[in-house]
């Protein structure tokens, strides 16, 4: 089982409880503190939270690349309203010490990697099902749609039904889990294929042949002479003695 607790972090545990997880699709949400990060410590930050009664599973200064946990992940916190952090089996918070004005990807990110590899270990899957966050004041409009949260994966608490945050702004994805993976093509076999003005009635055979025939070194003339049965020897001409 992986780790409740982030390797390498401070541990700084709330004593708020957000309840327990009720099941369904892991996720991460990224949210931004409204702080310089050159000038506030995520220690500060969480501490801040503290006192006012609520929490979130880690805190980070992407410049100095602190991390402090307040809240193991087997424990839901406390930053989104209405419940809505008890969904997913896993529900993780990121508290980025940033501004959503200024997106924290465009500069130092310090440890990302440690806690990507803790969101991985909690099987929370690499892709932005509702796209990439939006930049104040549009982020106050974006679609909070439930069926891009039902997948899982990873948001910007802009994304997360009934949230009002416009956090995290309009950070590069990529830069955090990776470019974006095209899907995989299904792969047509010889059964499939259907070309149109009647193709479809040749042999399959011969179309597939056709195909294989135009790739060949020297063209489908050189193909067919290679795959053609061999017809007589030439006959040389005899000259007279």
């Amino acid at each position: 089982m992986a780790d409740a607790w982030l390797p390498g972090a401070v541990r700084l545990q709330s004593r708020h409880d957000g309840g327990s997880p009720r099941g369904g699709a892991p996720r991460a949400v990224w949210h931004t503190s409204e702080h310089d990060p050159l000038a506030v410590s995520a220690h500060s930050v969480a501490q801040n939270l503290e006192q006012q009664g609520t929490n979130a599973h880690v805190v980070w200064n992407p410049f100095t690349g602190q991390i402090v946990q307040m809240v193991p992940a087997t424990q839901s916190s406390l930053l989104l309203p209405d419940g809505i952090g008890r969904e997913g089996r896993r529900c993780l918070q990121i508290l980025v010490v940033g501004l959503a004005r200024e997106p924290f990807t465009g500069g130092a990110m310090q440890s990302l990697g440690l806690i990507l590899d803790w969101l991985d270990a909690w099987q929370v899957p690499r892709r932005w099902p509702a796209g990439a966050p939006l930049a104040p004041p549009e982020a106050y409009g974006a679609p909070r749609d439930r069926r891009a949260w039902a997948r899982g994966g990873h948001f910007g608490v802009s994304q997360v039904p009934h949230a009002q945050s416009p956090a995290p702004g309009a950070i590069d994805t990529g830069r955090i889990t990776g470019p974006a993976v095209a899907p995989e093509l299904p792969r047509i076999t010889a059964s499939e294929v259907s070309l149109p003005g009647g193709a479809e009635d040749l042999p399959i055979a011969r179309l597939v042949s056709g195909a294989a025939s135009a790739e060949a070194p020297g063209g489908p003339a050189a193909a067919a002479t290679a795959g053609s049965p061999p017809g007589p020897a030439p006959v040389r001409a005899s000259t007279p003695t």
